[in-house]
């Protein structure tokens, strides 16, 4: 049987709700429609905010703290087709929580590896994101990741920039983490408009790219072993590349 759900976190966990109790027999999971001729069966999955929430509950009070977050953090690696994995995982966990850390079982190993692969994006990123200030005074920056990590982002820098309201703009998914006095939040963007920076902010993007200019040397460039470090991918909201 093929399940297609919203794609939403509640959606998922209604989903995990219909396997477990309607007792469904799951090949693959899709975000979206089926454009594909298939002969399977095709189960569509309503997000329901009661059943998500029994669900939600369920993972907190029977999984220990790391498995929780796993699961939480797998979600965030939205471009990877993790939900089967993830969905035989919350259901052995339910049957044996000590399993959940079993390395020789192949959902377990798959899901723990994707966690370090978002966490390895998570650490570049502290070096790579890059604020400009707004006329207002708040520091703003673009990004554009493999991965949903905009909040991750967000707490890094809400610990650094405690005294600073700031904006992290997540600009293909349409996400901000934005920090306002002691307020933080995670928002829809759904229109944007290019904000305008101060005017020390114009000085400063000078001076930086000049300096980036300064320090390298034409003889030893080696593009190949640049892009090694800093990742094209990574490089689009960041102003010495521009």
């Amino acid at each position: 049987m093929i399940l297609i759900y919203d794609g939403s976190f509640e959606g998922f966990l209604t989903l995990v709700y219909d396997v477990y109790y309607k007792k469904l027999k799951v090949t693959k999971i899709y975000k979206t429609s089926v454009n594909e001729l298939i002969m399977e069966e095709i189960y569509e999955v309503f997000t329901d905010s009661e059943k998500s929430e029994k669900v939600y509950n369920a993972l907190k009070n029977t999984f220990d703290k790391k498995a929780f977050e796993l699961i939480v953090n797998i979600f965030m690696c939205d471009n990877k087709e993790f939900e089967i994995k993830l969905l035989k995982y919350i259901i052995l966990g339910f049957k044996n929580k000590k399993e959940l850390f079993n390395i020789n079982n192949q959902e377990v190993f798959y899901l723990q590896n994707l966690e370090k692969e978002l966490f390895r994006l998570v650490h570049k990123m502290y070096g790579f994101v890059r604020f400009q200030e707004l006329d207002d005074g708040t520091l703003y920056a673009k990004i554009e990741t493999k991965f949903n990590i905009v909040y991750f982002l967000g707490k890094h820098f809400f610990k650094r920039l405690n005294n600073q309201n700031f904006i992290i703009h997540d600009v293909p998914r349409k996400l901000a983490f934005i920090k306002n006095n002691l307020d933080c939040s995670i928002q829809n963007v759904s229109s944007f408009e290019e904000p305008k920076l101060s005017n020390d902010e114009e000085k400063f993007d000078s001076l930086w790219k000049s300096f980036f200019n300064a320090v390298s040397i034409k003889e030893r460039e080696n593009k190949k072993c640049q892009q090694n470090f800093v990742p094209l991918l990574y490089r689009t909201f960041m102003n010495e590349f521009n």
